[in-house]
């Protein structure tokens, strides 16, 4: 059991690489553009990929990026199977990372709790 959880690891993390290096060298989309893939989770049997990403900024609209990932899911599939040495290449399933806008929330809130004089 944990030789399977390494090679899912393993096999996320060049996932993760290949697909970040595509998406920037190689999709000419401009929906795309300021857009970074935080992680990869394989399911257990290696055939669909979850493919996390986030805008540079995080105020912007994620639907328009969704939907160039979506578009270009077939482009970036082809690639990736030529990229990784792997039997089957795993269905790519996107979803927006929203955690940094979590967390800028969470540090104003907390900003705003320790200075409440600041806030007028």
């Amino acid at each position: 059991m944990p030789r399977e959880f390494a090679r899912n690891q393993r096999l996320g993390t060049e996932v993760l690489r290949t697909l970040s290096e595509l998406l920037r060298f190689e999709t000419k989309d401009p929906r795309l553009q300021g857009v970074s893939l935080t992680s990869v989770d394989l399911s257990r049997d290696l055939s669909v990929a979850r493919v996390y990403f986030s805008l540079m900024n995080p105020d912007d609209d994620p639907e328009a990026a969704l939907e160039g990932l979506q578009k270009a899911t077939g482009f970036l599939r082809s690639k990736l199977g030529r990229a990784i040495k792997v039997r089957h290449v795993p269905q790519l399933r996107f979803a927006h990372d929203d955690s940094a806008a979590q967390s800028m929330k969470i540090s104003e809130l907390i900003d705003s709790a320790l200075h409440p004089e600041e806030q007028g």
